[in-house]
């Protein structure tokens, strides 16, 4: 059996999908049994409700499992003690596996979520435990939540420079990779950077997104203060604001940029680009209408 912490979110709903699809046992947690119907509906054999900061609640959600696949809730401000406690967890259980979702970059102290997950990465290194760490990029899915805005519009609009360069992966590729590093031997130990070969800059997005559908789409840098403003409107946590800020200003002066060879070793094949991935999304939405 392996469980999958942080089930609820985008990147636990495909993985899971991606393991259930190949046969592999799933337990989902999740903080909320709202999520039950939709998480067996994608192939989960058992989801259970726990409280990732109490021990006794993540220790319970692990009897019986052989396998961690470690999601934090996105931009949780104790992600650092969430982690210990699962490895802790872990340790008692003697798992075979923990692999971790950490994030492209880690080592970058001016990013505090990013930072986090270092701390995380750092504890499994001196846990005895049998590892593999994941570093993916942002998701090229991101984009999807500016495209109604793209569309109405014609307005890409980010809070950095529409010149800086990102590199991104496609969330159905990270699942492959998941699949793999779960269900195959030697990848213990692995730390293995994942992104896509080509980084593309908001500029470079939304001529692509352009060339696709055929309408004309405008990258735009929004002021960096004017969206804090709105996420303060908008009560965003400020754990979360923070840190988000701090990435854009990271993202305007260094880019974020990795390397794309691990990727493609791992999926034994080119990664998706981003080309492929709104030309599959643009196809998909063009049948809906038909």
């Amino acid at each position: 059996m392996l469980l999958v912490t942080g089930a609820s979110g985008k990147t636990g709903k495909s993985v899971i999908a991606s393991l259930a699809r190949n046969g592999i046992a799933v337990r989902a947690m999740v903080h909320k049994k709202e999520y039950f119907d939709e998480l067996h509906a994608l192939g989960c054999m058992e989801v259970v409700v726990g409280d990732f900061l109490e021990p006794a609640s993540v220790a319970k959600a692990m009897v019986g499992t052989t396998k961690i696949y470690h999601i934090c809730p996105n931009m949780h401000p104790q992600e650092e003690k969430i982690g210990c406690i699962m490895i802790n967890a872990a340790q008692e259980q003697r798992v075979e596996q923990f692999v971790y979702h950490s994030v492209l970059h880690p080592q970058v102290q001016a990013m505090p979520h990013h930072w986090q997950k270092l701390l995380v990465e750092e504890q499994l290194l001196m846990s005895a435990l049998p590892f593999t760490i994941l570093q993916p990029a942002a998701y090229m899915q991101n984009v999807l939540g500016y495209w109604s805005k793209m569309m109405e519009d014609g307005v890409y609009s980010i809070p950095y420079s529409i010149d800086s360069l990102s590199s991104m992966i496609d969330l159905a590729d990270l699942s492959r990779v998941v699949l793999k590093v779960i269900s195959e031997p030697g990848h213990l130990h692995a730390i293995y950077e994942l992104c896509n070969p080509t980084p593309l800059s908001a500029r470079q997005i939304a001529t692509i997104v352009s060339q696709k559908t055929g309408k004309q789409i405008n990258a735009i840098a929004q002021d960096r203060y004017g969206w804090e403003k709105t996420m303060i409107e908008r009560q965003m946590p400020a754990y979360a604001r923070e840190a988000l800020m701090k990435m854009f200003e990271y993202y305007e002066k260094y880019d974020f940029i990795g390397n794309g060879h691990p990727l493609n070793w791992l999926l034994e094949r080119e990664a998706t680009s981003f080309e492929q991935f709104i030309d599959s999304y643009w196809n998909s939405q063009q049948q809906q209408q038909e």
